[in-house]
């Protein structure tokens, strides 16, 4: 007899059908898309597992409405709107998987505000080029050195700079891990304000969109892809953001105007760009973004990899309901919060 299971998500149709593609045999998954909480509560009545993929609010009004339910799984690193002590208290395990990923995106994300900020694709050429042009070459020792031989300008570092983050999801949370310790100040905006114990934990402030954009050094869009944020990052955005700012993106494709963008750097508005998702995909030789860059301009572009290209993709997708199959097993779940 198939085990009922939840799985609730903000993904789209295609996201959707590979998470259910690799689901073990003997699970019977209900997937719901943002569902309200008369919809949910009615599909949790006779559920076993609840797999929750930046849901919401997960407390004793959700348990109330689930009696046979035995663990909640998220999906994700954040787990602030999860009533553990609730959970505990109704012998309800709650478990904890952090997405690979997000991680890898929150990575690519690091490695594209450290190459604008050190202009590395300028520099990178000049070196490979090895140019008659800048001077007398000697050999070096502790004493004999070359120090910037090129005469590059704004070669910066990312200490004491403001990150944005506009859309705060899980590869927002990631990004924000990772740049602790850089001493920056991360600031993020989002549809709905974080509590105030997660902002302290990940080191974040909040401010409105507007503000995002005229306080942040590096902004770092994270836009899902819905009509509302369809070329939302547009021509009056960009003219709010801090002259000589950097934007850099590798959430969805389509969300921001890239015509509006590709002059703004040209015109130095802006210092630079790094995009990793683009409207059309493959990217397009006419693309104002390639145009630009081909004229000089600060523009990094790489090709939808931020996600990286793991041995087997398919495998994680399957290991994700792990801490299920651990708990049908009788063993303890990996990854247990309560």
């Amino acid at each position: 007899m198939s085990v009922p299971v939840v799985f609730t998500t903000e993904r789209s149709a295609r996201h959707q059908e590979s998470a259910l593609k690799m689901a073990p045999d003997g699970l019977s998954i209900t997937m719901l898309r943002e569902p309200g909480n008369a919809q949910l509560h009615a599909a949790l009545a006779n559920a076993r597992y609840l797999i929750s993929e930046r849901r919401g609010e997960i407390g004793a009004d959700l348990f109330d409405a689930a009696p046979d339910l035995a663990m909640v799984l998220r999906l994700g690193s954040m787990a602030h709107d999860i009533d553990l002590a609730e959970a505990s208290r109704r012998n309800i395990i709650v478990c904890q998987r952090g997405q690979e990923g997000a991680m890898r995106v929150a990575e690519h994300l690091v490695l594209q505000i450290l190459a604008l900020l050190k202009r590395l694709i300028g520099t990178e050429a000049i070196a490979r080029a090895a140019a008659d042009v800048w001077a007398e070459r000697r050999a070096t020792d502790e004493n004999t050195f070359a120090f910037n031989w090129s005469r590059q300008e704004q070669i910066l570092g990312l200490h004491d700079r403001t990150v944005g983050i506009l859309g705060f999801g899980e590869i927002g949370a990631e990004l924000a891990r990772r740049l602790t310790g850089w001493r920056c100040n991360i600031l993020y905006h989002r549809r709905s304000r974080l509590p105030e114990e997660a902002e302290t934990r990940l080191g974040l402030g909040f401010c409105s969109r507007d503000d995002l954009a005229a306080k942040s050094d590096v902004l770092v869009c994270l836009l899902p892809y819905t009509p509302q944020t369809r070329s939302s990052v547009d021509a009056s955005f960009l003219a709010r953001m801090k002259p000589s700012a950097l934007l850099v993106s590798a959430g969805s494709g389509g969300v921001i105007d890239e015509q509006a963008l590709a002059q703004a750097v040209l015109s130095g508005h802006l210092a630079g760009a790094a995009l990793d998702t683009f409207a059309i995909e493959p990217i397009e030789p006419d693309n104002p973004l390639v145009l630009a860059a081909r004229q000089g301009a600060e523009i990094l572009l790489t090709p939808h990899v931020a996600g990286g290209s793991p041995d087997d993709s398919w495998q994680e997708l399957a290991d994700m309901y792990g801490p299920i199959l651990q708990h049908r097993a009788g063993l303890t779940p990996s990854g247990r919060m309560a």
